[in-house]
């Protein structure tokens, strides 16, 4: 068998993408994590720390689709905000459209938080 002459092509460089600094960089926590947690910090089992996560999650959730707001000492506070509707533009095609009116869950830090963070 004869080796072919041709030289390859050099291969492209890949862009080069900045550095993150430590605080770009985010980790997000599962809620297996916090099950595991919960029961690694009180006397309830996995199981008995999951139905009290769920739970506690299923309050927070029907009190907000309730239209109530939800405070969380040193967390923050949920609450349901209701949006205007408004012009949008259709990306692509320029076309106007008519976004309607809807509703938003919004989060506001509490400040013992906002200091610690």
């Amino acid at each position: 068998m004869a080796k072919s002459t041709k030289a390859a092509a050099p291969a492209k460089a890949a862009p080069k993408k900045a550095a993150k600094s430590a605080a770009d960089v985010s980790e997000k926590i599962a809620k297996t994590q916090i099950i595991d947690t919960v029961a690694d910090r009180t006397t309830l089992n996995k199981k008995q720390a999951g139905e009290a996560v769920a739970v506690m999650l299923d309050v927070v959730v029907d009190a907000l689709k309730g239209g109530k707001s939800v405070g969380l000492p040193g967390l923050g506070t949920f609450s349901v905000a209701k949006t205007a509707a408004r012009q949008g533009v259709r990306p692509g095609t320029s076309e106007k459209i008519t976004i309607p009116a809807g509703k938003k869950v919004r989060f506001k830090v509490a400040s013992t938080l906002k200091g610690n963070l």
